[in-house]
């Protein structure tokens, strides 16, 4: 694995997507997991996605290669999608949504 991602580096991924700034595609899923891959202006995400709600983000990788999971954020008392303002991540569960 090359460097790691911060939440905050993938968490403004997320708010790009929900301002319309970068494109957004669900790629695969929802799993039986709940699990979403999502494309977001060549990042690739794998949110937890059950109930209609975002609950956070498992893994992402950025297109250089650059990767960061919730294991590592966990350990520093955060993920991405907690960085998310209310606004925010209404958006990108419509995104979600809108997808299916």
């Amino acid at each position: 694995m090359s460097s790691s991602l911060t939440a905050r580096e993938v968490c403004q991924r997320l708010r790009e997507a929900a301002l319309g700034i970068l494109t957004f595609e669900v790629c695969a899923g929802p799993d039986a997991t709940g699990l979403v891959t999502v494309d977001i202006g060549g990042w690739r995400l794998l949110l937890d996605f059950a109930g209609q709600r975002l609950h956070h983000c498992e893994y992402a990788c950025s297109p250089e290669g650059h990767e960061g999971s919730l294991e590592s954020w966990q350990r520093y008392g955060t993920d991405p999608v907690s960085l998310l303002s209310t606004w925010e991540l209404g958006q990108v569960e419509r995104l979600l949504l809108a997808d299916r």
